[in-house]
């Protein structure tokens, strides 16, 4: 009796149970509805968005995505087209991702093959290296104080007339201002003062890798060991000018010296008594002066510190130089190719104080300095605008005078050695017709190649005004 009364009790509690159920199965399925609209409504409105990559070579630079977003949407031959366009503007520098049109995002660079022959083991000089341009150079090493001047500073750079700035862009035998001038004696150093075993070292070299690391702006990038060959690791010097700054923060970072003054490939170097306060101008002197620094090497390299070296030296040196028959190779800009849109990027990023940066940009149009243009069929060089940070050179005499000449226009003028690039090679070029200097401006993917790109630790503060 108590189970028959507990039925009717049941039923009704099932219905409503039931008239739940169904309430919620109709909600849900209005909801779905709905969201299947909106869906409709954004394909509609938005489009689809797919992401595509192109680019060639290997592995990218660190921090940097692989992709990009690109909208198909609407007209998709016009994109196409758009695209396209862009991917032939920038294919002749380098290989790119390509930027989607009206995307706010920078484009991306990517490294491109480079034919290295396999080994080095089999490489032989041209025996027409040596056919370049010939002359004698010799440097300013001393000045004297000049006669009724009660002031006088010794400077590193020495003390160039115009006059004498002049008469050095000609390629003959000559005597010329080329930094390490001293000053008169008794007088201070100048500075980028080295021990002398480590002069002797570097007059031992005969190829020499070089970069620099001052006022701890970067970590110490290590070569990769795996991808230089055991030759060039016995016969090659990688050498790491740094100050002492550096050398005690290289320690903290875990970087310690061995009793041969190694750290890996890298013999470090410690320069003492810097000559300039700004640091990038200190950094030019490896850069563009490894011919008086390594006086016995008939090759060079020179990195930023911001780059770790991927390739063998040797193979390098055979591709760059003595395939194509040159003595100096560079890479150019990747984005920038005449000095103008330099010197505006240079004020944009606030780079150099701009009234310096007025200085020497209209010093060098007063001189013949003329726009880039790239559908002139005459133009001497791909892009007026190096991206400096790899240099390959043969220690020529044309190489060298081309080195000091660009030296002196930073010593001279801003440490912004892009702006004075494109100047000193025209005009070298132009007031010696009969003499080619053998440039080679290779691609700015193929620099890609050669080393792997990092951030710097840190930026000097922008220099005073000189």
């Amino acid at each position: 009796m108590g189970v028959h009364k507990l039925l009717p009790a049941v039923g009704p509690r099932r219905g409503k149970r039931l008239g739940r159920i169904l309430r919620v199965a109709l909600s849900f399925r209005l909801w779905l509805s709905l969201l299947a609209l909106l869906c409709l409504l954004s394909f509609a409105l938005f489009g689809l968005k797919f992401i595509t990559l192109v680019g060639r070579g290997g592995g990218m630079e660190s921090g940097i995505s692989s992709s990009h977003q690109l909208p198909i949407t609407g007209d998709v031959k016009k994109n196409n087209k758009e695209v396209e366009q862009q991917q032939l503007q920038h294919s002749g520098f380098g290989g790119v991702v390509i930027k989607a049109p009206g995307s706010k995002k920078r484009i991306q660079h990517f490294p491109c093959e480079i034919g290295f022959t396999e080994t080095v083991d089999y490489l032989i000089e041209p025996k027409d290296s040596g056919n370049f341009t010939q002359f004698s150079l010799q440097y300013v090493a001393m000045e004297e104080k000049p006669l009724r001047v009660n002031s006088f500073e010794s400077r590193f750079g020495g003390h160039q007339k115009l006059e004498e700035r002049e008469k050095s862009f000609y390629a003959h035998d000559q005597t010329l201002h080329c930094g390490f001038v001293k000053g008169p004696p008794g007088f201070p150093s100048t500075g980028f003062d080295f021990d002398e075993k480590d002069m002797a070292y570097m007059s031992t070299c005969r190829v020499a890798v070089s970069s620099c690391i001052f006022g701890s702006s970067d970590f110490l990038r290590r070569p990769t060991s795996k991808r230089i060959s055991d030759f060039s690791k016995k016969n090659v010097c990688f050498v790491m000018f740094v100050d002492e700054q550096t050398l005690s923060k290289l320690a903290s970072d875990g970087h310690v010296l061995d009793n041969r003054g190694f750290v890996g490939l890298w013999r470090v170097v410690v320069v003492r008594n810097l000559p300039y306060k700004d640091m990038r101008r200190t950094g030019k002197v490896p850069k563009f002066l490894s011919h008086r620094i390594f006086p016995s090497s008939r090759y060079s390299i020179w990195l930023d510190s911001k780059m770790r070296l991927n390739a063998d030296p040797l193979l390098i040196i055979e591709y760059f130089l003595w395939r194509t028959r040159s003595e100096y190779a560079i890479s150019n800009h990747y984005a920038r190719h005449c000095v103008w849109e330099e010197v505006l990027q240079n004020k944009r990023l606030n780079k150099y104080n701009e009234t310096a940066i007025d200085e020497q940009f209209n010093f060098y149009k007063s001189d013949g300095l003329s726009k880039f243009d790239p559908s002139d069929p005459n133009t001497p060089l791909p892009s007026y605008v190096p991206e400096g940070s790899f240099i390959v050179r043969a220690h020529t005499p044309m190489s060298n005078l081309f080195s000091c000449l660009w030296f002196n226009e930073v010593d001279r003028f801003t440490s912004r050695d892009q702006l004075s690039f494109a100047y000193t090679y025209l005009k070298l070029r132009r007031l010696n017709p009969n003499k080619p200097f053998y440039l080679n401006m290779f691609k700015d993917c193929e620099r890609r190649a050669l080393a792997k790109l990092f951030r710097h630790r840190a930026l000097p503060s922008l220099p005073p005004v000189p």
